[in-house]
């Protein structure tokens, strides 16, 4: 599905969003993450499983977990035979969501999703797209996933092979639009031994407080801040463009930055590399991330 779509230069501030729909209601999902979209014709039913679970199906011999998305977000139901999938990969995972009516592809700023009143870490809005005369609801998938299956997404589990100690001296600004994945992060960073998080919920957000550093202190910025971790999926300010940003910056350049996003695969890694970032994990990974800390603040 990708590659019929119109190529997108990386860091431009632009994304594509596909768009659907569920009982009439208006939802949209970025493109880098769908691989195709199907119709199921198999599957395969899972005893004792989560509700929203419609089952396993195959796509050319993988085994995938089907989401009924009208359960996750109306608690009912859907006849899984009237449905369009719409197949994605993140969390270096497939998985597969079940919805009424594909509706089309969209080319759109950042800038133009806004921020949902009143997110919490219960939200599935991650953010409100106004598009001719409608609002479309980006929703987070990371979220809906984990929901269903915890252990598919950041946890303390994966970070047995991390030596816990003393890390207070490093100074890191983290930017990410979920409210549950910052508390993750705070929650799974400081049992690591960080202690300095500043967390800001989008990428202008951590532009504009670095660049406010960078007119205070010249070169000098360094010394409040070590590092910076970001996502690629942000209202107002996406990660790569975040990323370019900063590095054609001439005094900010210096500042290692992290791109730790549900969208780091081996097809997609260019995109990080073509912005200057110094490193890129996938999202669940966050015992690959403080080594890849360490690694990048080694005299701190």
């Amino acid at each position: 599905m990708k590659d019929k779509g119109i190529l997108l230069e990386t860091g431009t501030g632009e994304v594509e969003i596909l768009e659907f729909a569920i009982n009439k209601e208006h939802y949209s999902i970025n493109v880098i993450k769908v691989k195709e979209i199907l119709e199921v014709d198999y599957l395969t039913k899972i005893p004792n499983s989560h509700p929203a679970v419609a089952g396993l199906t195959l796509v050319r011999g993988d085994v995938v977990t089907l989401i009924d998305m009208k359960y996750v977000i109306e608690k009912k139901n859907t006849d899984i035979k009237k449905c369009k999938v719409i197949l994605c990969e993140f969390n270096n995972m497939k998985v597969a969501f079940c919805v009424d009516n594909i509706l089309g592809i969209h080319r759109i700023g950042w800038d133009q999703i806004r921020k949902s009143e009143n997110v919490n870490e219960s939200s599935l809005v991650i953010g409100n797209i106004i598009f001719n005369n409608k609002i479309l609801m980006l929703l987070d998938f990371e979220k809906i996933v984990m929901d269903i299956s915890p252990a598919s997404g950041i946890s303390e589990k994966r970070m047995n092979d991390i030596e816990a100690k003393d890390r207070s001296n490093v100074k890191m600004i983290l930017a990410d639009d979920s409210p549950l994945i910052r508390k993750v992060l705070n929650d799974t960073l400081t049992k690591a031994g960080f202690k300095n998080l500043r967390f800001f919920d989008d990428g202008e957000q951590a532009y504009n407080y670095l660049s406010s550093i960078c007119d205070e202190k010249g070169e000098n910025f360094i010394d409040d801040v070590h590092i910076l971790i970001t996502d690629i999926e942000m209202p107002q300010m996406d990660g790569h463009t975040l990323t370019r940003k900063i590095k054609e910056h001439k005094i900010l350049k210096s500042l290692p930055v992290i791109i730790f996003s549900s969208l780091i695969t081996e097809d997609l890694m260019h995109k990080g590399e073509s912005v200057g970032a110094d490193g890129q994990m996938s999202k669940p990974e966050i015992g690959k991330l403080v080594n890849l800390i360490d690694e990048l603040v080694v005299d701190k």
